[in-house]
């Protein structure tokens, strides 16, 4: 017979689940990862982080991320390549294999969280895994409930986990793996896929359909603040949202995904998600220390026989991962949340090495940039890719944006102007020629560059106009080589630098195409011009 143990909010029978084993009710991390150790899913470091894999798939599948077609969603959500439909049926019929599954197993493990650090909006979820390490991920990323809080929680969003179940040809999806959000039954149900991300991103995915309906800006973003001063940094993984964030003069509110409301900004996690790969103690101490502490969940990190990791190994996968709790970040805001941005930040990797390491942008500009949502696919965040590869991805997170980008850019516009917040474009990728010959920006020059635009350091300094693109960029900024700052200057030759930054200028006006009646005068004159 099921034994329930931990602290139990309810019980299972409501989703149809009739466990077979035990259930896990609300274990912190530290117990759940000596669990995992026990239950074989994974090892310990030298420092007791808990070293996992996750298998095949080490990156998010976003050809396999349904919302279910339904009536009282369906007006709200801009449906095409991104938001792919699938119909009431299909989830009926996969959820019900999902509850057969893992009611079936001999363990399962829940979690009852908050998404949102504003109580005011937050979300209760529930999180129902397989796996001790997938459900100590989910107590670390989510917000974690207070004794009275978790006494009084009653979720209305449920997450039901099952990795190890995979689709079969007959169900008639894409692949063995499912990620599949309905929103009319407050349900999102994943199989097939052991990449923790999964979780956390069909949440977000939640908030960023219900807060818009409330005029709260859901933001793809890290953010820090002074305490008089916020930043948010809008940027795909990969481009720097985590490792420019923390810094040690400005306290950290939260690394991915964050809410700008009535109050100003508050994060929706509990914790971090970093991309580890070349990870150093020299260049990123806060996360490096995460690394080396019982809680921290690593994701396909190779290790020495001393079980120390090497994070310079993508022997697995160049998209390793850690997840901590964000307490394991000293400088951080104890509540998670921050005043009004007075600076937003676009973050891009811009794999053809012509955009400038750091740019200001007129507010037509800033929306313009921010539905393009250039960057580029840093290899192994997504399954299939190998290499960096120019995209563009509205709102810099359109793969979790279910509405229309056109909805957040209003928003934020609307936010900017009325706060006042300057917005800057910074260039986190390749300087002196494309990915394969140039090299990546350092990263003590792009944090001298932010920390000269969020201090105020550049407002005396002289701007040239970049012709091509628009926006203006410093002719000098602190503890950066003046030349860095011109990127053709950068490149050996110049004519092949003004041919592909041509062909970069023509990627944003064939990709904004789809956008142009939906946007102002203002907006579109932002396009770049190439010059040939």
């Amino acid at each position: 017979m099921a034994e329930a143990h931990g602290t139990p909010t309810g019980d299972l029978s409501s989703y149809g689940i009739t466990p077979a084993g035990d259930v896990y009710w609300n274990h912190d991390a530290l117990t759940l990862i000596e669990l995992a150790v026990a239950r074989g899913e994974g090892v310990y470091s030298a420092d007791k982080a808990l070293v996992t894999e996750t298998g095949e798939r080490t990156g998010r599948s976003p050809n396999d991320k349904f919302i279910v077609d339904e009536p009282s969603t369906t007006e709200d959500i801009n449906w095409g390549n991104v938001n792919v439909s699938t119909d009431a049926e299909t989830f009926v019929r996969m959820r019900a294999k999902v509850v057969e599954y893992l009611s079936a197993q001999d363990t399962l493990f829940v979690q009852d969280l908050y998404c949102g650090a504003d109580f005011s909006e937050a979300l209760p979820i529930r999180v129902i895994n397989h796996n001790a390490w997938h459900n100590a991920f989910a107590r670390n990323m989510f917000i974690r409930p207070s004794a009275d809080q978790l006494e009084h929680h009653t979720p209305e969003f449920t997450v039901l986990h099952a990795p190890h179940f995979e689709a079969s040809p007959e169900d008639g999806l894409n692949s063995q793996c499912f990620v599949i959000v309905n929103y009319a039954a407050k349900e999102v149900i994943i199989g097939g896929t052991r990449y923790a991300g999964e979780i956390k991103k069909s949440i977000f995915s939640v908030m960023n359909l219900i807060l818009p309906k409330k005029g709260i800006l859901p933001m793809h973003c890290s953010a820090n603040t002074t305490g008089e001063n916020t930043a948010i940094f809008f940027g795909l993984s990969g481009t720097g949202k985590t490792t420019l964030s923390a810094d040690p003069k400005r306290a950290l509110i939260g690394d991915d995904e964050h809410g700008w409301g009535a109050n100003g900004v508050f994060n929706f996690e509990g914790g971090c998600y970093a991309k580890l790969i070349d990870l150093s103690e020299e260049d990123e101490p806060a996360i490096f220390g995460t690394t080396r502490k019982f809680g921290t969940v690593l994701e396909n990190i190779v290790m020495d026989e001393t079980g120390v990791p090497d994070f310079t190994d993508t022997s697995k996968t160049q998209n390793t991962r850690g997840s901590y709790p964000i307490e394991f970040i000293e400088n951080r805001t104890h509540d998670s949340k921050g005043g009004h941005p007075q600076n937003v930040i676009f973050l891009t990797c811009d794999a053809f090495g012509v955009l400038p390491p750091i740019s200001r942008l007129t507010p037509a500009q800033a929306a313009y940039h921010f539905i393009s949502g250039y960057t580029a696919k840093v290899a192994g965040t997504e399954i299939g890719v190998k290499e960096p590869q120019a995209t563009f991805s509205a709102c810099f997170g359109e793969p979790f944006m279910p509405m229309h980008p056109g909805v957040y850019a209003d928003l934020l516009s609307t936010k900017m102007a009325e706060h006042g917040a300057k917005a800057w474009l910074i260039n986190t990728g390749w300087s002196g020629g494309a990915y394969g010959v140039g090299n990546r920006m350092k990263i003590r020059h792009t944090r001298a560059m932010l920390n000269a635009a969020l201090d105020g350091d550049l407002e005396h300094v002289e701007f040239v106009k970049d012709h091509r693109f628009g926006f203006e960029v410093p002719v000098e900024c602190p503890n950066v080589p003046s030349e860095v700052l011109q990127p053709r200057s950068t490149w050996d030759d110049k004519d092949d630098f003004d041919a592909t930054a041509d062909k970069l200028a023509a990627m944003f006006n064939e990709n904004f195409a789809r956008y142009a009646q939906g946007v102002s005068e203002a907006v579109n004159a932002s396009a770049p011009s190439p010059l040939a």
